[in-house]
Order: structure tokens, then sequence, then C-alpha cells
């Protein structure tokens, strides 16, 4: 016989639902259906002078509780691997869920009434007070301290600035800075090709060391051929660039300089 039940409201169909299934203290991964859904029936026949809204969750629920009833009188469903399905299994999952949110509420509720009883006030302290600094005691600091007990303190304080070195970039050594002077060097390379009619680029890269020389260098032959001063040619894969001057003559300033 089911328990009669009689209460105001309830916050939705899963609050009445998981109500029910507490005041008959049933599991609530086994839920008797039939007499859950029989008590749920009652409590919704008696709701008077509530809006189509809230009534619409309740009745919508009643429709899932006769559907799961119905499908539990029939043969068992099973799924691919041969496991029966229960038709109750989607309304313990709302209803697991539901349960962990509303103790969460609950939990969050009692916090907030204890903050309400707690006071707090600004700092008052003195700042003499603030500022006082206990005298150190160097005969107590230093009771029990020895030589050993020194030297292994200085052994970790040691092995500490070790691990904190960089096994690979300790060993990197400093990186000096290659200064160039980017005009002069584009018409040191000009005047050079100019002068000679014909040379290998091999030769311009003889004339100074130094990787950021060897750069400009083949961005001046590249600016050279864009304005039609020079012919390049190559015979073949990796094999030296032959140079050929064909823009006209002095139309260089003359650079001093030694390209030998």
């Amino acid at each position: 016989m089911g328990i009669p039940v009689k209460l105001d409201a309830f916050e939705g169909p899963l609050d009445l639902l998981l109500h029910l299934i507490e005041k008959n203290k049933v599991n609530i991964y086994d839920i008797p259906i039939v007499e859950i859904t029989d008590q749920y029936m009652e409590y919704i026949s008696t709701m008077t002078g509530q809006t189509l809204d809230v009534m619409s969750e309740f009745l919508v629920m009643a429709a899932t509780l006769l559907d799961i009833k119905s499908r539990m009188l029939l043969p068992p469903e099973v799924t691919e691997e041969g496991e029966e399905i229960d038709p109750r299994e989607e309304l313990v999952q709302k209803l697991l869920e539901y349960k962990m949110y509303k103790y969460m509420s609950y939990e969050l509720r009692e916090r907030q009434e204890d903050a309400s009883f707690q006071m707090y006030k600004p700092p008052t302290i003195p700042d003499e007070v603030k500022s006082y600094r206990e005298p150190v005691d160097i005969d107590r600091l230093l009771d029990g301290v020895t030589l050993a007990k020194l030297h292994a303190v200085f052994r970790d304080i040691m092995k500490r600035q070790e691990n904190r070195i960089d096994p690979i970039r300790s060993k990197f050594g400093s990186l000096k800075k290659e200064e160039i002077d980017l005009g002069g060097t584009m018409r040191l390379v000009e005047q050079y090709i100019m002068d000679r009619k014909t040379c290998m680029f091999r030769e311009i890269l003889r004339l100074r060391n130094g990787k950021q020389y060897m750069i400009v260098s083949f961005l001046t032959l590249l600016q050279l051929m864009k304005e039609g001063k020079v012919e390049v040619d190559q015979p073949e894969t990796f094999a030296d660039i032959r140079i050929t001057y064909t823009g006209r003559e002095g139309e260089l300033t003359d650079i001093s300089g030694d390209y030998d």
C-alpha cells in the first residue's frame, strides 16, 4: 500500500520523485516504478490552483512514468551486445544529477548563513606595535650550531646553486656582435664587379670576412640583377656563379679600397 503524501509544494517533478523515493526508503538504482507512479499520480491529482506552466512539468513527468511502467511490462529490450536495456536508466541519471545539485544548494545556503554571523573590522594596530621586531638573541640563535652542521648547510646551498645552472646553456660562449656598413659594402661589391666586368661570386666573398658580409653581398647581387646592371650564369647546381657587368660605366662614385 502506498504512503499518502500531503505536502504543499515541490520545486518540480524531480523533487517530488526524489521525496517519494526517500520516503519509501527504496534504492534509487532499482525504483519500484509501479508503486512510485501510483503515489505520483495521487499527488498531482490533488494539485489545485497551480499555473499551467507548473502543471505541464508535472504532467510531462507523469507521462514519462507511465511510459516506463508500460515498457517494463513488455519483454526487455537488448542492445547489440546482448545486454538488457533498463527503461528506468535515463530517469535514474536525472534523479542523481538533481540530488547532487540539490544538496550542493543546501551546502551553499549553510555557508551563506554562517557567513552572516561573521563580523569584520579594519585593522587598528598602532604603528609602534606593527613596527616592533623581537630582538635577536645571538646565543640562542647559535645554540647547537657546530662546524659540521655549518658545512652541511654550505654544501646544501652549493648543491642548490648547481641545480639552477642549465647544463646546456651554461656552456654557450658569449656572442660577439658583427657590425657592417651596409651602404659601403654594397658599393664595394658593385664597384668590384664594374671594374672587372666579369668575375666569380666566390671572388666577392673573399673580399671580407664575416657572415653578415656574405649576406649583404648576395643581396647586392640580387639588387643589381633587378636593376639590370649584371647578368649571372651558373652552369650547374652548386657550381660557382659567373657575374657579368652590363651597366653603364661611371654610374658609381669611385670608392677607394683594396680588392686584392
